[in-house]
């Protein structure tokens, strides 16, 4: 058993008293060595050797005054000698080390002066003998005391996940697979961080393995399932005459060792994998990102993407800290001085229950539960003085099995059990260190419940009643709607109970669903990170209108769309929401409102937060055919569906002129958004009112009609085919008979305003583009204006983070500016024509120029200011902010649709016919 603090610092007292007044110039290294090592409890004779011979850089043989492998090279000198030589003596040492012998510190000592270096973080502590008390804590490592600093993309993490797919592949490629396989490296997994955060004795499995099994690894196997039966016996039901180095392994429990698996079979290469597994130092690593690091390791192509599929502890803090830690942190410093309350809080903590429906490898709940460990150890500080004689066992109320899961696929869940296990005895080293005497939970009594299973499938109930539950928290899985299978498809429609448009959700609707109706007349509070999907476009009103409407579900805070990602090679950028709710309703709201997407979130209190996360009532804005207020409507422009043959580039429109200049005016600019934003050229055979005549003239067209009727008859659609009737015409011909304003579908976010366009008729817009016929310039600068973008912003769908306009929802709810006085409509068509002038000036910008934020001329910026300010007066808003707008329209909006639904005449009801 390892050492408490305390006896440590006393035994660091007597080292120094008894070698502090030595006046010997040739101490003997081995006695102090000994004397120092004993400090920590640790016999110098089981760690390393004197003199270990090693070659040097220049081939000569050095001999090296202690090496203990992986930990610490220490080089003992006379008194009063150069330590500076004695450091780069040691450094040139380590030159002939395999690289998983090399260690961590080095330790020059002159038996008066000490000089630590820290080799990974590059530091060095010196200090002399009569200090060696004082600085006693920076030798933790040696007693098993380490302090873990987790990096997110920490190479350490890489490399033991690295290292697992490697024997996890030589494993699988000699038949051993499946289930057995995954408990297995679930078991070593646990071995080897058990031998280095002092579960085990410090390198126990390691020297099992070394010591005890052949080179050829032809024993291993059997000698692998002797220590998995021995970790799950009771030290009193162990044979007497178990091999002494199995006896001495603490007995594990917690069932992890409990199942009989098949003997899997190893051999030399195989047996130095597992070895290279021992020689990383586990204590370095976080179980929280190495658990879902160690999954994707199991899939070849997630591999190439090592790292990419965890989840960032800043992204999990940005969901549980509103959820429930900034609170009870707060309750903590309101009553940390009164003793009473104080214990009385503790009680209230021990007694909270967390469910991630949707757990993976456990990263939620590890991190939750690391954090109400470290909020329990400073209750603990403040109820306790460290030097009373303490039962740590009774202090610390908080284990695992407060923590509950439900995970579709076995092994994550059994790397969950394993991983809540390891960050739990994490927790208890620190609270060791903090109160100086050693505390372990061996053997496992109690465990995280993790549940096997589809989440959608598994009655909640029977995993935990909600009477019991505190909180639901997690990332459900980002599958869109239109990826979904089948079988996923069906379970949002059962789960939405067969409401029509059901099928069009995404796959992460089911997880707030099914939360909204457990979570009925509770206190229970969930929050879930999604796929901004979910807030946008028609999925707002089927998914939170039932939440709201049909279950009372109130919104206590929300995180606005930010780029979720951990910043890993190869992590494709996901654009997510964090929302968190409640059947209670709650006096403190908060939205996290984000800037930049990429950067951080300040915090806005709210009155209230509605579906489309702002500052606003319930509203639900429905796909609508015509526009709200406004009667002029937008469409799309025209569809080709012509294989590319009627779409040309500028050679080959030179081409087809060059058969015959007479077919120029069969030849049409043909815009999309990129060509509109970019002032790229793009032309279009247009055929619509073209006679056979035109048509017979150009050998060329004629080529490319007969192309498009190939190759539309044989689609497999019977629309496409039909079509092949036709073959001069586009698919769908949209394109206006007059002059038309344009904009495109899909635009950058980072654009604070959609740029649009006027065109002429005989230009032709593509389907990439929005069209407005006999548009005026007052429909330009409206659509063209902050309070425009503040609707777009809120309600439009996104394409990753990009603004993906659309018709039915967005414009034709937009509520325009109602029965504007003329002198409003005048400013705002003046303003507009100044925002073009403006434009003018500047003919050799495309648009994709003019209205990039960061070269934005300054004309353009004070012509837009100036037309921001006529649509506010025409509207009489008095706001500046783009919260204020949207909540200020979607009051305008639920007035027109109220108004809507009272001019709307109720159709009597049909009579039944009769069957007579």
């Amino acid at each position: 058993m390892p050492i408490s603090w305390n006896e440590i610092k006393d035994r660091a007292y007597a080292f120094s008293a008894e070698w502090a007044d030595t006046t010997r110039e040739e101490a003997d290294a081995q006695p102090f060595l000994d004397a120092f090592f004993h400090v920590f409890n640790i016999s110098r004779r089981k760690i390393g050797t004197f003199e270990h011979k090693v070659k040097k850089l220049d081939d000569a043989n050095g001999y090296i005054d202690l090496l203990w492998k992986g930990v610490i090279l220490i080089e003992m000198k006379s008194r009063g000698q150069n330590l500076n030589k004695a450091h780069q003596q040691a450094i040139d040492y380590t030159h002939g080390l395999k690289a998983h012998d090399l260690p961590k510190y080095i330790l020059v000592c002159d038996f008066h002066e000490f000089r630590l270096f820290d080799t990974e973080e590059q530091t060095t502590q010196s200090f002399t003998i009569d200090q060696f008390a004082a600085n006693v804590a920076h030798f933790g490592f040696i007693a098993g005391y380490v302090k873990k600093t987790y990096k997110e993309q920490d190479p350490v993490n890489i490399k033991a996940a690295e290292l697992m797919g490697k024997l996890h592949d030589q494993l699988k490629a000699i038949g051993f697979d499946g289930h057995p396989l995954e408990v297995y490296l679930v078991r070593l997994l646990f071995c080897l961080f058990a031998e280095d955060s002092q579960i085990f004795e410090k390198q126990q499995f390691q020297d099992y393995i070394e010591q005890r099994t052949a080179i050829d690894g032809s024993d291993l196997a059997a000698k692998i399932s002797e220590l998995f039966q021995t970790l799950n016996t009771p030290m009193d039901k162990r044979f007497k005459n178990l091999d002494e180095q199995l006896a001495a392994f603490p007995y594990v429990n917690g069932k992890l060792f409990e199942e009989t698996l098949p003997t899997a079979s190893f051999d030399s290469k195989m047996r130095l994998a597992l070895l290279e597994c021992c020689y990383i130092d586990w204590s370095q690593i976080s179980p929280a990102i190495f658990g879902s690091m160690f999954q994707s390791v199991m899939n070849p192509i997630e591999r190439r993407n090592l790292g990419a599929h965890y989840t960032s502890e800043l992204n999990i803090l940005k969901l549980i800290k509103p959820l429930f830690l900034d609170d009870l942190w707060a309750q903590f410093e309101a009553i940390k001085r009164h003793k009473p309350k104080l214990i009385e809080f503790h009680q209230h903590l021990s007694t909270l229950k967390f469910l991630d429906p949707a757990c993976g490898c456990g990263n939620f709940l590890i991190i939750t539960y690391r954090e109400l460990r470290l909020l329990e150890l400073e209750i603990l500080k403040q109820l306790y003085n460290k030097d009373q004689l303490l039962d740590i066992d009774t202090m610390a109320l908080l284990n695992v099995d407060m923590m509950l899961g439900i995970e579709y696929e076995e092994f994550p869940a059994r790397i969950a059990e394993v991983a809540m296990w390891l960050i739990d005895h994490q927790m208890n080293m620190r609270l060791s260190a903090e109160f100086g005497q050693y505390y372990a939970r061996l053997p496992l009594r109690r465990a995280a419940q993790i549940t096997h299973g589809d989440a959608l499938a598994v009655d909640w109930h029977d995993v935990i009643p909600n009477t019991e539950l505190s909180y639901i928290l997690g990332n459900p899985p980002f599958i869109g709607a239109k990826i979904m299978t089948q079988p996923q498809r069906d379970a949002i429609v059962r789960e939405f109970n067969q409401m029509q448009g059901a099928g069009t959700l995404d796959y992460v609707t089911g997880w707030y669903i099914k939360a909204a109706k457990y979570i009925q007349h509770t206190p229970i509070k969930a929050a879930f990170v999604s796929t901004n999907s979910i807030v946008q476009g028609e999925q707002v009103a089927l998914l939170w209108g039932q939440m709201m409407n049909q279950y009372g579900i109130n919104i206590h805070f929300a995180h606005r769309t930010f780029k979720w990602s951990n910043e890993a090679k190869g992590n494709a950028a996901v654009y997510c929401v964090i929302i968190g709710f409640a059947h209670i309703d709650s006096a403190s709201k908060t939205i996290f409102e984000y800037e930049n997407i990429k950067g951080e979130a300040h915090a806005i209190a709210a009155k209230h937060i509605n579906a489309y996360l702002t500052d606003a009532p319930n509203v639900f804005i429905e796909s609508r055919k015509k526009p709200l207020i406004h009667s002029q409507s937008i469409c799309y422009g025209s569809f080709a569906l012509d294989d590319g043959n009627y779409t040309l580039t500028e050679a080959e429109k030179d081409e087809i002129l060059l058969e015959n200049p007479s077919s120029s005016h069969l030849v049409k600019v043909f815009l999309g958004g990129r060509e509109l934003l970019h002032n790229e050229k793009r032309y279009c055979l247009w055929l619509k009112d073209a006679s056979p005549i035109d048509l017979k003239a150009n050998r060329k067209i004629l080529e490319r009609i007969e192309a498009v009727q190939k190759w539309r008859n044989q689609s497999n659609r019977a629309t496409t085919k039909k079509l092949a009737s036709t073959p001069t015409l586009f698919a769908e011909v949209r394109q206006p008979e007059t002059n038309f304003l344009a904009f495109p579908t899909v635009s950058s976010e980072n654009r604070n305003y959609i740029p649009t366009s006027f065109l002429t008729k005989d230009t032709v817009a593509s389907n990439q583009l929005y069209v407005l016929p006999n548009a005026t310039l007052y429909h330009f600068g409206i659509l063209t204006s902050l309070m425009h973008m503040a609707w777009v912003k809120t309600t439009c769908g996104r394409l990753e983070s990009r603004f993906r306009y659309s018709a039915s929802i967005v414009y034709n709810n937009y509520p325009w500016p109602e029965n504007p006085a003329d002198k409003h409509r005048a400013n705002i068509e003046t303003a507009a024509q100044a925002v073009l002038d403006a434009r003018a000036a500047h003919p050799t910008c495309s648009l994709a120029d003019l209205y990039d934020p960061l070269t934005m001329p300054v004309n353009l910026v004070q012509a837009h200011a100036k037309l921001d300010k006529a649509v506010d007066a025409a509207y009489t808003f008095k706001g500046t902010s783009d919260v204020e707008r949207v909540a200020f329209l979607f009051a305008l909006y639920q007035t027109h649709t109220n108004q809507l639904i009272q001019d709307t005449p109720i159709k009597p009801k049909r009579r039944a016919k009769s069957t007579a």
